[in-house]
């Protein structure tokens, strides 16, 4: 399939999955008039990379965790990166915790204006 399929297919534009490309998360083959052909299964792959871009990995160590992959949502530990993929569960649990707590206070904030404030029926 070519590479403008595959963009519409992922909904990741051309130019990033050339940047796969030369990182080594995706391969293609060269049709003869110099156009990448990719295999279909490529689209799993592209959803693997961006799962796994959206969490924070950096594309070095994706590299490294792809091969592991055994389907598009699950992944078996890697030699080698599962302390950095440990860290990185770590860091993005961190993260949901704060944006629950900062939830939670825009919440409790919202309902004290609302308290506070006049009826809209009231208002100048």
């Amino acid at each position: 399939m070519l590479i403008g399929e595959v963009s519409r297919r992922t909904g990741v534009n051309e130019r990033l999955l050339r940047y796969y490309e030369r990182q080594g998360l995706i391969t293609s083959r060269r049709l003869p008039n110099g156009y990448r052909d990719y295999d279909e299964s490529v689209l799993e792959k592209i959803t693997q990379i961006r799962a796994l871009l959206a969490a924070g990995l950096p594309t070095r160590l994706i590299h490294q965790v792809i091969p592991c992959a055994n389907g598009p949502s699950s992944l078996a530990p890697c030699p080698g990166v599962l302390d950095a993929l440990r860290d990185r569960l770590t860091t993005l649990d961190q993260r949901a915790a704060d944006l629950a707590e900062a939830r939670t206070l825009l919440r409790r904030t919202i309902t004290r204006t609302e308290q506070q404030s006049p009826p809209p029926d009231l208002r100048p």
